[in-house]
């Protein structure tokens, strides 16, 4: 793992430091998706749209330079809240560390095993996702 994706890594798990139960980690990822719907978001077509998520969540890539940058969407807390966490730790990382990098605080924050299999499929799609948005650039930069 590179410096810039532990440093993200350990950032967010600091973000749950205070969640003991499941409850409390639910809560946090409400949290985050409330601060994240905050944000101005005009990319709702259906060319944005993620599927396979049990809401609609809308995922935009930018490329500067070698680096991507994503924001996401979604009228539903959680479903924010777990595009957020995957945003912040793939946002300005080149394509082929997006590919060669599983988000792999998620399992150490125990978030998928307390998803629903609907949130966590909705969970492996934004991050698909976002792996075929660094592919298509990483194939177009060839």
């Amino acid at each position: 793992m590179n410096s810039s994706l532990e440093t993200k890594e350990n950032e967010i798990i600091s973000l749950f430091a205070d969640c003991s139960k499941p409850e409390d980690v639910y809560n946090k990822i409400i949290e985050i998706g409330q601060e994240a719907r905050k944000e101005n978001f005009p990319y709702t077509d259906e060319a944005y749209l993620v599927h396979g998520c049990q809401s609609k969540l809308y995922l935009y890539t930018k490329q500067s330079d070698a680096k991507l940058s994503f924001k996401a969407h979604s009228d539903a807390l959680i479903s924010m809240g777990l595009a957020q966490l995957l945003v912040k730790y793939f946002t300005d990382e080149s394509a082929e560390t997006i590919l060669k990098s599983p988000p792999t605080f998620l399992e150490k924050l125990n978030i998928p095993n307390s998803l629903t299999p609907s949130r966590a499929n909705g969970l492996y799609n934004i991050h698909l996702r976002m792996k075929q948005e660094a592919l298509k650039i990483l194939v177009a930069s060839t």
